[in-house]
This record gives C-alpha cells, structure tokens and sequence, in this order.
C-alpha cells in the first residue's frame, strides 16, 4: 500500500523558528506512514493542481508573509478536495493577512497578544509573555485531539482571535481585563479548534510560539494528535 503524502510548507517571520518547529513533528508524521515533502519559503506549490491532488496533509507554518491568488486558489481546492490542512501559532493563524479568503478556510485569524505591563516591558518578545490557561471544553473531551487533556497553563504569547461559529472548538482561552487595557470585559478565544472544508478537515492550536510551548506536553500532544486527524 502506498503512503500517504504530506507537504510542508514553511517560512515566513523566523521567530516562530518555523525550520525547528516543523522538524519536531516530521518524525512523528513518518512514524505513521506518511512520506514528508518539504517546501521552503515559498507557497508556489500550492498553484500545482497536479500535485496537490495527490496530498493528503499539509502543515503549514508560515507566518505573515503573503500569498498569491492562484497560489490560494489552489490550496482551497485542494482542502475543498479533500486534503488536510493544520498547523499552529502564527504558522497557519497570522498567514496571509492581504488575504480574507484565507482567512475564511482557516476560521481565525490572531488579532493581538495582550503583553505585561508597561512599566515591565523589556523591548524584547518576552513582553508579550504571560500566564494564561487554556481551558477543554466539553466538546474538546471527548474528541481525538483532545480527549484525555485536561485544562492546563502556559507562560507565552495568548492569542486574541478573530473567528467565526463555524469553527468546531475544542478548547479556550480567555484574555481578562486588567488595568492598563483598553477593553473592559473578559474576552474568550479558540485555541484549538477544527473546521470542515468541502472534504477537508483543518486543524489549529493557538499555542506554539517557540520550541519551549512546543515541547509542552499538552501542546506536542495536540499537535501531533490534530496533525493525524486533519489528514486525508
């Protein structure tokens, strides 16, 4: 039998260290029967109609950047075909942002990272590090992806997302009001969630900044786990 093909498309703003992140999970892929294809920064393989017909996941982690028409147009179709899509962090939730199509496919899109206190910044990434807890929903028990996990705490970037109820969420976060902030309630967030798409299914985690989140075990755990279960 045949394996079943997955694409790797990275690059984009190297702070989400998009070689290293994406290297920790090809041998996970190539442990279950995949046989991996790497695409360095660049989204040009996405307009091979050929060969995105044959992919079965893609996992994407390309940060900003931006992406060209029939280059998304191309990996719609190959979604809408059947073909998997996910990813993490910024690699797949701040892609293309001259693009609401994309936008659209992937159901959220990161709006901000609510950082520490003004009289704390330091000028460098950690002032957008603090403590935050990522909450499993009820829905998120008794899915592959993340049944068995519960709620769980990290000291990294909290994603502010723009979504959509036509995600399937899995699990939350919640952004509280503090006194240096703008906004003036609560706000709760996806940070796992799933979307069909045509034939597709897409995966996200919101976590995922550096290989520190990455190496957490509730957040390698739902990557590999959504990795699997996004493929064709």
């Amino acid at each position: 039998m045949s394996q079943r093909q997955v694409l790797v498309v990275r690059g984009g703003w190297e702070g989400h260290h998009p070689v290293e992140a994406t290297d920790a999970f090809i041998p996970h892929l190539e442990a279950n029967g995949f046989t991996v294809r790497v695409e360095e920064g660049s989204t040009k393989v996405y307009a091979d109609a050929g060969y995105m017909a044959t992919v079965d996941l893609i996992v994407q982690c390309m940060t900003m950047t931006s992406i060209e028409k029939e280059e998304l147009a191309g990996l719609m179709s190959a979604v809408e075909a059947g073909t998997g899509l996910a990813g993490w962090h910024g690699g797949i939730a701040d892609s293309y942002r001259n693009s609401s199509d994309y936008l659209h496919l992937v159901g959220g899109q990161f709006a901000c990272h609510p950082g520490k206190h003004p009289d704390e910044l330091k000028g460098d990434e950690t002032d957008n590090f603090v403590p935050y807890r990522v909450e499993v929903l009820p829905a998120g028990a008794e899915h592959p992806i993340t049944a068995g996990i519960g709620d769980f705490d990290l000291v990294t970037e909290q994603y502010w997302v723009l979504t959509d109820d036509y995600c399937d969420v899995l699990a939350t976060t919640t952004q509280a009001v503090r006194e240096w902030d703008p906004w003036n309630r609560p706000v709760t967030s996806p940070a796992v969630w799933t979307r069909q798409w045509g034939k597709g299914r897409v995966f996200v985690a919101t976590p995922g900044h550096d290989m520190g989140v990455i190496a957490d075990p509730n957040v390698k755990t739902i990557i590999e786990r959504g990795l699997l279960w996004a493929a064709r």
